[in-house]
């Protein structure tokens, strides 16, 4: 007789085989999410056409930053959760839970009418050039209008494996993926919607998989989280905030990041190179989302630990958890370089240079993901250790200060390729700083 598999705990000691079921669902999900994104530019490129996807491109990094308050919620939040949950404190992890939530609510609606309202003249600011403003005002406003279901997603990938729940939010970005894949090729491949049935697919995407699960938590639930009515305590808001400022430094360096890269490609390659670029960080989005599902899946069983005082344990899931994103990173690079023809064929076959140049300039980018797993894990690490400080540290590092510094700097020596290798030489640099941190806070916390 067959007996029923134990569902894995938070409380339990990990093996590599364990870490990995449990790390799966969040991987799976964050790649799905990165998946119907590519799948957004890839209507936009093919049927609305180079300059709509230059323009939607040129816009994204700004509604990223829109969105990433969410992810701050949850990340944050979701440590706070699990160390008080480690604690054995279950109704103040719930107060705690539906607060962040509250919260989230609140800055959603505040940040989506901010973005509406100010699109045009970020716009402008970003360079949109004449034909291709009207397409960033109608993408980047339909996409404003619906950030606080887009924040709300971003917070509950978090919560989900928190709450020993990922299967579930594997199932509800599932749900979100499709949903965008579909009206994708309904609104813009059947109905040639263009930009504007990109941005409303999107939407009620967001909406699919950020506002349906208030419902699973807020009624009876088999998890460990419970929504209910609570006064939000400012304090531990700015907590979760601190916490999580690291993955919300992340998000908002990147898209300042992306529109410095922006700014040099114009200048070296043209709009080509804006969308060259922008098929890059589509895919990519699949490649690093790995890196981010592993550190968001696992980060709860490091915060539960910490909270329980099992020092051992998180020396075991640390050290387990930087062999598999360095494993992670070979078995990418080698993917990267393979698909790379293609990828760049799919987004820009049906322009010969365009796609010649994106060709090579995947296969110089890739080299970073030797490097950024590490990178990425020991930053989401110090997240679940309550260290927002640190945690923020190496994202700053990473995604702003080093990556500002080789896209500025490398063109002058290499030329259009020092673009394209600016994103191996900071994370190069952001690993030594790692290195220094996890060394020097060894003792601090016994891992």
């Amino acid at each position: 007789m067959n007996q029923k598999k134990e569902p894995i705990r938070l409380s339990d000691h990990f093996t590599y085989g364990r870490i990995l079921c449990f790390a799966l669902p969040s991987m799976v999900m964050f790649v799905f999410t990165s998946i119907y994104t590519v799948v957004d530019g890839f209507f936009i490129s093919n049927y609305a056409g180079k300059e709509p996807f230059a323009a939607v491109n040129l816009i994204m990094p700004f509604l990223m930053i829109l969105g990433t308050v969410g992810f701050m919620f949850g990340t944050g939040g979701a440590a706070i959760v699990s160390k008080t949950l480690g604690e054995g404190d279950s109704d103040r992890a719930n107060r705690y839970f539906s607060e962040i939530v509250e919260a989230n609510i609140l800055f959603g609606a505040i940040l989506s009418a901010s973005g509406f309202f100010l699109m045009e003249p970020v716009s402008i600011a970003l360079g949109a050039d004449e034909a291709m403003l009207p397409y960033c005002v109608l993408y980047g406003r339909i996409c404003a209008a619906g950030n606080l279901a887009f924040m709300l997603q971003n917070a509950f990938q978090s919560f989900f494996v928190a709450a020993e729940k990922p299967h579930l939010g594997l199932f509800f970005t599932v749900f979100s993926g499709v949903t965008n894949m579909v009206l994708d090729w309904l609104f813009v491949g059947v109905f040639k919607w263009g930009v504007a049935g990109a941005a409303v697919a999107t939407v009620m995407s967001q909406v699919a998989g950020g506002v349906f699960p208030i419902f699973y938590f807020a009624g009876k639930n088999s998890s460990l989280l419970t929504l209910r009515p609570a006064k939000i305590e400012w304090r531990m808001i700015a907590k979760t905030s601190g916490n999580g400022s690291s993955e919300l430094m992340s998000n908002i360096s990147s898209s300042i990041v992306s529109i410095a890269y922006n700014f040099q490609l114009l200048k070296f390659a043209g709009s080509d190179g804006v969308a060259a670029y922008g098929v890059l960080m589509y895919v990519c989005f699949i490649f690093i989302a790995v890196f981010i599902g592993y550190s968001v899946g696992t980060a709860p069983i490091v915060g539960y630990h910490y909270g329980a005082g099992n020092h051992a344990e998180m020396h075991n899931v640390l050290k387990m958890s930087l062999t598999m994103v360095s494993v992670f990173g070979v078995v990418m690079l080698a993917a990267a370089e393979l698909l790379a023809t293609p990828l760049a064929k799919m987004y820009v076959g049906y322009d010969a240079e365009l796609y010649a140049l994106t060709v090579h300039a995947f296969r110089l980018f890739s080299f970073s993901f030797l490097v950024a797993g590490v990178n990425i894990y020991s930053s989401s690490f110090f997240t679940a250790l309550n260290n927002g400080a640190i945690s923020a540290a190496i994202s700053f590092l990473r995604t702003l200060v080093f990556q500002l510094l080789s896209v500025l700097l490398l063109p002058l020596v290499l030329g259009l390729d020092g673009i394209w290798f600016a994103n191996l030489v900071a994370d190069l640099g952001a690993l030594c700083a790692t290195i220094c941190f996890l060394v020097s806070r060894r003792k601090k916390y016994g891992y």
